[in-house]
Parts: structure tokens; C-alpha cells; sequence
């Protein structure tokens, strides 16, 4: 079964360009569920039934796992289980009458235009360290891309004379992302004075950390932390916020939701249209405010 399990990872990595994190997910939920059936069952992952899958979510609620969480793990197993189906491991997948938990949608939390201004302002530019993190923040702001894709980019990728960064996304599709002058100005300043005295001979990674290595996303979450305690911006924000408060700021201001779609890299329409409800949130709190029959 490990060869089996083995071969499977890799049609992932090889046929289906699911990203590195992805895999982990993928990895961690099938060790649980296997370890689930190894202690209560022992059956082998061949051996399950739809039953089974649907007593191992019961199990996950009663632990209190959130329905997203329970979700992503029979997302885990249902790619698991079409493979062996697909190649003749199994004759019928058992998570195909399965349905995915209802989600609650909440809607992402974004920064103003104001309060971005004050974070992006409030870092201090008189140290290498401080350049980088003030190109780093203004860059996330500016394209709205994936902390992940942020980390990945290598100082190739950049052209500050057109404008624009070459972004790997999901599934290792590339696109390109424009950026405005204030992340050209501070990625300029940072690959001229910051980058040179902190990068390690021979690195390729646009983003570093003090060690002259690839910054990592934990520690880009860390930076974020440190410069939103430093406002006084009452809010919990992710690096993932800035990239909400692209897309919603951008919608805000007229953009085309299919424009947005591009730049952001969603395959599905549907998953820029979250934005729409936070532009249409806002406008409803305005309308109740101002509205004398609100």
C-alpha cells in the first residue's frame, strides 16, 4: 500500500501540479484518516466503504473540527480514493455519494484604503530590513498575490522598467501581474540598497530574510504582526488580508470583476465574486447610515 500511496503523491506533483502545500495537506489528511482505520478498524485504505468515511466525519464534528476543515479532508480522501479508482485499485470510489459539509461563507477581512495607507507608511525605511519589509508589504498590496507566490518569486521575475511581475500561481501557471509606482519605487530602493548588504552570495530569491535565505511565509506573517502592532489598526490581518484588500479596493473603484479574476489567478469566476459582497456590504452600511427610511 505505501508503493501504491507513493505513486499516487506523484501523479499529484507530476500530472496535476498541485502545489507543495497542497501535497502536505493532502498527506496529513490521509496519515489521520489511515490512522483512524489502522486503530478502530483494522482495514487496510483499500478496504473502505462509504459508511466508514461518513462514521470518520462524524467523528471529526464531534471533535469540533469547523465544517471548512472537515471539508478539506474529504477533499483529501476523494482525490485519493478517484485515483485508486482511476487506475484499478478499488472498483468504485466510496466518497462519490459523500456530500462536502455545508461552509459558512464569512466574508475576508480587508483593510481601508486609509488604514493600508497607515500600515504601508509606518514602516520604518532607514534599515536594509526596513526596505525589504516596506517592499514586501507594498508589493502583496499592490498585485494581490498569494504569500506563497510572494515567497517563491526570484529577483528574475521582476521588471521595474515594464512594470510587472512574473507570478507562478496554482498548478504552476504563470501570469503576469502589473504594479503601481509606489511598489516600483520601494522594490527599487530595496534591490539597490536593502537586498545587496542582506542576500547571501549566489541567492536567487527576491525576498530575504537576515540570514541572507529565502523569506519564509511564517516569517512574512511574523513581519506583518510586528508592523500592524506598531498602528493602531484594530483588526486581525493576515498577509492573505492585503491581498483581499487588493481585490476589494479594485472592485471598489469600478474595476471589471473578470479583470480582477486575471489578476488574482482564480480558475473560477465564483471565487473573485466573495468580493462583490464586500463591496456590496459596504454600500448597504452607508445606505443604513445615510438613509432616512433605512
Amino acid at each position: 500500500m505505501n508503493q501504491v500511496i507513493e505513486h499516487y503523491f506523484q501523479y499529484l506533483r507530476v500530472q496535476r501540479n498541485l502545489s507543495e502545500n497542497t501535497l502536505k495537506a493532502y498527506k496529513r489528511d490521509l496519515k489521520a484518516f489511515s490512522d483512524f482505520i489502522s486503530e478502530y478498524w483494522q482495514i487496510d485504505l483499500t478496504e473502505v466503504d462509504r459508511h466508514l468515511i461518513r462514521d470518520y466525519l462524524a467523528v471529526l464534528h464531534r471533535k469540533g473540527y469547523k465544517n471548512s476543515s472537515i471539508a478539506q479532508q474529504l477533499a483529501a480522501l476523494r482525490s485519493f480514493y478517484q485515483y485508486l479508482a482511476k487506475f484499478g485499485h478499488i472498483k468504485s470510489n466510496p466518497t462519490q455519494a459523500i456530500r462536502v459539509p455545508k461552509q459558512n461563507k464569512r466574508l475576508p477581512q480587508v483593510l481601508s484604503v486609509d488604514e493600508a495607507d497607515v500600515l504601508l507608511s509606518s514602516i520604518d525605511t532607514t534599515t536594509p530590513l526596513g526596505l525589504r519589509d516596506r517592499a514586501v508589504f507594498e508589493l502583496l498590496y499592490a498585485a494581490g498575490i498569494r504569500l506563497s507566490e510572494l515567497t517563491a518569486l526570484d529577483v528574475e521575475r521582476v521588471d521595474l522598467q515594464l512594470e510587472f511581475v512574473r507570478v507562478l500561481g496554482k498548478g504552476r501557471k504563470e501570469r503576469i501581474v502589473p504594479i503601481g509606482e509606489y511598489a516600483v519605487q520601494a522594490l527599487s530602493d530595496y534591490l539597490a540598497d536593502g537586498r545587496p548588504l542582506l542576500a547571501k552570495p549566489g541567492e536567487s530569491a527576491l525576498f530575504v530574510n537576515s540570514r541572507g535565505g529565502r523569506l519564509t511565509p511564517r516569517g512574512v506573517q511574523y513581519l506583518l504582526s510586528k508592523h500592524i502592532e506598531q498602528t493602531a489598526i484594530n483588526k486581525k490581518i493576515s498577509p492573505h488580508s492585503l491581498r483581499h484588500s487588493f481585490a476589494t479596493h479594485l472592485l471598489d473603484a469600478g474595476a471589471d470583476l473578470r479583470a480582477v479574476q486575471e489578476l488574482l489567478g482564480h480558475a473560477n469566476l465564483s471565487t473573485t465574486q466573495i468580493y462583490t459582497r464586500i463591496s456590496q456590504s459596504k454600500l448597504k452600511s452607508v445606505y443604513n447610515q445615510a438613509h432616512p427610511r433605512a
